[in-house]
């Protein structure tokens, strides 16, 4: 094991959890062994923390979360930074991108937003969000105005996203997960840079951290911690941007990286 202390931060979805929630024993395992071997863990997730509240989760002991890809900070279950979007800026993004055909759902620390109109029975992801969010999973036009919103996801479906991406662009970084996804972010906020705050509200250097993630918007967070770690069923791009891959969510991949670094 090694001696010195790191702060250790994962993804959700497709690292800790398949898209069922199911989360490996190997990986609850691994959770355990890091934190009574004195090191913190962290949720670090493009899920805003409205949608991050699943117990069984939760009860494997997280020092902090950072939610909504940076947007939000939470040490010991207090909020230490949270940016907030204007709400001009929110009624401005909602005009731009229903223009050009995308889907929007807005993301918060209490509440998601979702026109039902926008999001039928059928949408898979709709439906996740209606069985596990209850009354925190508000609509948009009800709200009208008095949102509290981080950031964007958007289905985008046959949407024209280069007309859209460009009428945003000074105002937003794009996270394109495939042709039917995407998640528009504050500019100049990503994962990496949650990772910065939460080092100096705890006063340690980045070198000190290592990061476990699979998709597009773990890069960010790659090229900040000390160690960037791929899931072994993470996208081509994860995978390029880490300093290691191991194997698979169901290959026990987390359970093994910390082995592998001496962690546990």
């Amino acid at each position: 094991m090694s001696d010195k202390k790191k702060a250790v931060f994962f993804d959700i979805d497709g690292t800790l959890w398949d898209r069922q929630n199911y989360i490996p024993e190997s990986t609850k395992l691994a959770i355990r062994e890091l934190r009574a071997n004195g090191h913190l863990v962290f949720l670090c997730s493009g899920r805003c923390r409205a949608f991050i509240r699943d117990q069984e989760l939760l009860d494997l002991g997280f020092d902090g979360v950072i939610g909504g890809c940076g947007t939000t900070i939470e040490y010991n279950g207090e909020i230490i930074f949270k940016n907030r979007l204007d709400v001009e800026l929110i009624e401005r993004t909602l005009l731009t991108v229903r223009r050009y055909g995308f889907r929007p759902i807005l993301e918060g620390n209490e509440y998601i937003y979702m026109d039902d109109s926008e999001f039928g029975k059928e949408d898979v992801f709709a439906q996740k969000l209606r069985a596990e969010l209850g009354g925190q999973l508000l609509t948009i036009s009800d709200q009208w105005g008095k949102w509290d919103v981080c950031k964007f996801s958007c289905a985008t479906e046959n949407a024209d996203r280069e007309a859209c991406f460009a009428g945003l662009e000074g105002d937003y970084d794009f996270m394109i997960h495939n042709s039917e996804v995407v998640e528009i972010v504050p500019k100049g906020f990503h994962k990496g840079t949650g990772i910065v705050k939460m080092c100096e509200f705890l006063k340690m250097d980045t070198a000190d951290t290592v990061a476990f993630g699979d998709s597009v918007n773990d890069l960010g967070m790659f090229r900040t911690a000390g160690i960037g770690i791929a899931m072994g069923n993470g996208s081509k791009e994860a995978k390029a941007a880490a300093d290691y891959v191991t194997s698979g969510l169901y290959e026990d991949g987390i359970w093994k990286a910390c082995r592998h670094f001496r962690l546990i």
